[in-house]
């Protein structure tokens, strides 16, 4: 079988076309992500995993959703329930830090119960961006706060509940998006902090989890370390930062390529992405034209990229014993009793 490219792609509804499942056939994504729009009843979601994988040929092929609880909650209900935002377990740890941690792995732990049963294996999370004031709403209370240490800290326990319910997280957006002042999706941040500012606060949540199997990257410009290039496409920032600094050796994903944060074709954009070391580029939207234009740029996975591929689909492990149902009651509980 023919290694698959470096890629991670979307569709565009609630079942893959024919032409979708063709090109899928034909240039081999390593993965896949869902978006609300191809999202409906669980049969429908459980089928349309199960087409995706068999289009490539593996049953065991990643398929990732952004599932974090607030308004970033691609399944919502009825299906599965209205979880806060990460800011409200922020709320909660900030008045008692065990309750703020329980309720953390609980919230992943359930995430992890509701997806798998669809057949979905990766959720990205943990959001470790540490809000700075005037921050872009865009990241907003999908952050825990502005604390390194209670970011790292609840972000640890976030991952550790997914990786309990069989299921592995994806750390972003590396090496942090805390401090952007505009909207990634439609313009470029630009970040003018100093190196010493970075260390301390933006980038120690994910030195902490640096030992995480997937992070997916940030597209802003840090003009303390390259003032040229989003951080998504920048050699300087992924080896001397993310890779040295930082001492993450996972996989990386890059932060969704239609994001008007990039410039240039879509094809342009892909090759700028290989180009500056990430691991893996992420297309979402699911649009034809730029899924082609898209893999005709990217390469199969090969050395260190192969590897690091490799090692985050063996990290998967089984579920544990948790209760379903008492692992809800104790988390709703908590949210509900810890008041802000």
């Amino acid at each position: 079988m023919s290694q698959s490219k470096a890629m991670i792609l979307g569709c565009a509804g609630l079942s893959p076309t024919k032409d979708e499942l063709a090109l899928y056939r034909e240039e081999r994504p390593w993965g896949f992500i869902l978006f609300a729009r191809n999202l409906s009843e669980p049969e429908q979601i459980r089928d349309l995993v199960a087409g995706l994988k068999d289009a490539i040929g593996r049953p065991d092929a990643p398929v990732l959703i952004d599932q974090e609880g607030g308004r970033v909650q691609r399944i919502r209900a009825p299906h599965v329930e209205a979880y806060p935002p990460a800011a409200r377990l922020g709320e909660i740890y900030e008045i008692d830090r065990g309750a703020g941690l329980r309720a953390a792995w609980l919230m992943s732990r359930l995430h992890a119960f509701d997806l798998t049963r669809l057949g979905i294996t990766v959720n990205c999370l943990p959001v470790l961006d540490v809000l700075v004031e005037g921050s872009t709403q865009a990241i907003g209370n999908r952050s825990y706060g502005r604390d390194p240490a209670a970011v790292t800290a609840l972000g640890t326990a976030a991952s550790e509940g997914l990786k309990a319910g069989g299921m592995l997280p994806v750390m972003k957006h590396i090496p942090g998006h805390g401090r952007a002042l505009v909207d990634s999706h439609h313009d470029l941040p630009i970040v003018t902090a100093s190196i010493e500012e970075l260390d301390a606060q933006d980038f120690a949540p994910f030195r902490a989890l640096k030992d995480e199997v997937m992070a997916m990257s940030a597209h802003l410009v840090f003009t303390a370390i390259d003032p040229d290039r989003p951080a998504t496409t920048s050699p300087k920032v992924i080896n001397e930062i993310i890779r040295g600094r930082i001492g993450f050796e996972g996989l990386l994903l890059s932060d969704d390529s239609s994001m008007n944060a990039l410039k240039g074709t879509l094809g342009e954009r892909a090759a700028d992405i290989v180009a500056g070391g990430c691991d893996i580029v992420l297309h979402c939207n699911g649009v034809m034209d730029e899924m082609r234009q898209v893999v005709a740029k990217v390469p199969e996975l090969s050395g260190e990229s192969l590897r690091r591929a490799e090692t985050a689909e063996a990290a998967f492990r089984p579920a544990d014993a948790t209760d379903e149902r008492a692992a809800r009651a104790e988390f709703w509980a908590l949210v509900s009793e810890a008041k802000a």
